[in-house]
């Protein structure tokens, strides 16, 4: 099966940039697209200084979909946005004061990538922080997803007006371009040995979930399109979850996200529309902010599965509660209210 392979470079144009991320795209492109996914064959995605998050966030779905194994090089720098103290990739527009709003989320590499079989998906990053992420990151790991191996440094911030070199991720396609891919924890140590011990920063390391896993056995089912079983574990353990710790915990709202994807899998956009409604009801009812995270990734899914509903009753149906959830929670793309009332205006016709 080929493996896919996704190059991300990414720095602000201007004194906000902290590192010339895209200077190793040159590096990783002269290595063999199979070295670079350790298959026999691969499909390569490079995106250098991208301007947008939505697009960045197109290529990652599309990436995310392939069945084989999958390979996410990241090389750039962290932010937070001021709203919410979040990490994001900060992106070519990205400043201090907008980082919400043109920098590529963190979180949503594990929202997209969560319900990827285990083992299938490999991190290697080479990330520089400023002051404020870099303090941030003392009492915060970096959350990639619990099923995929992460690699790589968090370097912390270069000296005043300097910018630094992404010398991790150059060591990894040095090594890449002799024509041979160690296992990736062989290729990060290498990597790691050939940088002075004060540039390392944060070490990464994480191989993914072991065996017990019960995200790993939905994976698994999901991954032979046994679709019905894979729901039915992953309903076993929400209704767990809302028995010991009530319907609106993240114990039980965490596995409705999991049906809800899964209901996506299945190529049931109707179903998958409804849960990540139920979800966001479910967390603006319990007090979350509409700009919090987890409500905004809820709204956006169910948004983007009403656009997949083929049947137009069954969209109507759906249409006027995702009007009234965009209405509270517009998200971070301009338009998305006014889609909702125009697609439902075209529904009305059919």
């Amino acid at each position: 099966m080929p493996g896919t392979v996704l190059l991300l470079a990414a720095a602000p144009a201007g004194k906000g940039c902290l590192v010339d991320a895209a200077s190793v795209l040159p590096v990783l492109a002269a290595v063999p697209p199979a070295v670079l996914s350790g298959t026999e064959t691969a499909n390569v995605v490079e995106l250098a200084d991208p301007l947008e998050p939505q697009a960045v966030l197109t290529r990652l779905r599309a990436a995310a979909a392939a069945p084989g194994p999958l390979t996410v090089f990241v090389t750039g720098q962290l932010q937070l946005d001021r709203r919410q103290h979040l990490p994001h990739l900060a992106l070519a527009r990205t400043t201090p004061a907008t980082v919400r709003y043109t920098a590529f989320p963190w979180h949503w590499f594990r929202d997209e990538l969560r319900l990827r079989p285990t083992g299938a998906t490999t991190f290697l990053l080479d990330l520089h922080a400023d002051q404020e992420t870099w303090e941030w990151l003392r009492a915060n790991p970096l959350d990639t997803g619990r099923n995929n191996a992460v690699h790589g440094r968090i370097a912390p911030p270069p000296a005043r007006r300097t910018v630094a070199a992404p010398a991790y991720m150059k060591a990894v396609a040095t090594i890449l371009r002799s024509g041979h891919r160690p296992p990736p924890e062989q290729l990060h140590q290498q990597a790691i040995g050939r940088l002075p011990q004060e540039s390392v920063g944060y070490a990464l390391t994480a191989q993914g979930p072991g065996a017990g896993d019960p995200h790993v056995l939905i994976s698994a089912a999901v991954a032979a399109r046994r679709h019905g079983d894979a729901d039915s574990i992953a309903g076993h353990h929400e209704l767990t979850a809302v028995r010991a710790h009530g319907p609106a915990s993240e114990e039980a709202l965490h596995w409705s996200e999991v049906r809800a994807d899964l209901a996506m899998f299945a190529g049931d956009p109707a179903r998958s529309c409804r849960a990540w409604l139920a979800v966001a009801t479910t967390r603006l009812a319990a007090g979350q902010a509409p700009d919090a995270p987890a409500v905004e990734a809820a709204v956006d899914r169910a948004h983007h599965q009403w656009g997949r509903i083929d049947d137009p009753a069954r969209a109507r149906e759906l249409g006027p509660a995702l009007a009234d959830l965009r209405a509270r929670v517009p998200g971070r793309r301009e338009g998305a209210l006014d889609h909702v009332h125009k697609h439902l205006s075209q529904l009305q016709t059919l």
